[in-house]
């Protein structure tokens, strides 16, 4: 397996990281020189793109590239990676097997706090949400094209050791705004490493929600961190006073609970299936700072 990612942030070296413990080859990409020395030290092979023009270095390593992970998110103008292949994946990684493009649960928008799948109409809320659904359907479209299975992986809020509420309860941060009725699902990186590995063993075709079980009211979430850390968590503070950037607000105008059950019933286990589990441990394992 020689893997290539497209954008190796956050989510993206967490992956590596795991299909590196798998014995794959392992490159990703990154806009900077500082990220490049970053990834080298994480045995990531970097490549600088910045979204605009692929390099001869990495047009060389894409001929080889035979599983990709694309991560970089889609702008106005549509995903790079497609702009820049024209929408022709082989003939720019004529070794490549399989594919899979992270997207997010924000593509299906708003559902009053009802439950969502993989077969629930898009409807998406925010421009950037717009932008993943175009991003999909592209895509669906040049992998189709060349006969390539392709795993869509929608995500959910992702948090993990370095990003996480009781990082913003130490910095002051941490608030706990009410919005009744509002829920979010919320995912470890780590699973998302795990998920990808899972998919990528199967070649699994399709999209998938990867997910935590349960979603849960934003406010709960840092009480929990609270109790675990043994602070006091700050006071409840009502959405509609809450100074907030356009951004932040956007996310609570989608009101959803999304479902795991198609990737779990292929056999996958998350290994922190709530907040509750996974903040324990980041807590009891000392990497919550990362």
């Amino acid at each position: 397996m020689r893997v290539m990612i497209f954008g190796a942030g956050y989510s993206g070296q967490a992956i590596g990281a795991e299909l590196l413990s798998a014995g794959a080859s392992v490159a990703g990409t990154t806009r900077s020189e500082d990220k490049a020395a970053h990834l080298r030290q994480s045995a990531i092979r970097p490549f600088l793109f910045d979204g605009h023009a692929i390099s001869d270095g990495l047009r060389t390593e894409l001929r080889e590239t035979t599983h990709l992970i694309q991560s970089i998110a889609p702008g106005s103008a549509g995903d790079p990676v497609l702009m820049l292949s024209g929408d022709r994946l082989l003939d720019l990684m004529p070794k490549l097997e399989w594919c899979a493009y992270l997207s997010t649960v924000g593509v299906y928008g708003d559902h009053e706090g009802g439950w969502v799948d993989e077969d629930t109409l898009c409807k998406p809320v925010s421009a950037r949400s717009r932008e993943r659904v175009a991003a999909e359907d592209g895509w669906i479209t040049a992998a189709m094209r060349d006969a390539l299975p392709l795993a869509i992986l929608r995500l959910s809020g992702i948090y993990g050791p370095g990003r996480n509420g009781f990082i913003n309860l130490a910095e002051g941060n941490a608030r706990r705004l009410v919005k009744p009725g509002q829920v979010f699902n919320r995912i470890r990186v780590e699973d998302i490493a795990r998920a990808t590995r899972f998919l990528a063993d199967r070649k699994a075709d399709g999209i998938f929600n990867v997910t935590d079980h349960e979603p849960a009211p934003p406010q709960d979430v840092v009480t929990e961190a609270a109790r675990i850390m043994g602070v006091a968590p700050p006071p409840e503070q009502a959405f509609e006073t809450a100074e907030l950037s356009p951004m932040a607000r956007s996310f609570y105008g989608e009101n959803k609970r999304v479902s795991n059950e198609k990737i779990r019933n292929l056999g996958f286990s998350f290994r922190y299936p709530d907040y509750r589990v996974s903040l324990r441990q980041l807590w009891d394992d000392g990497r919550w700072r990362a």
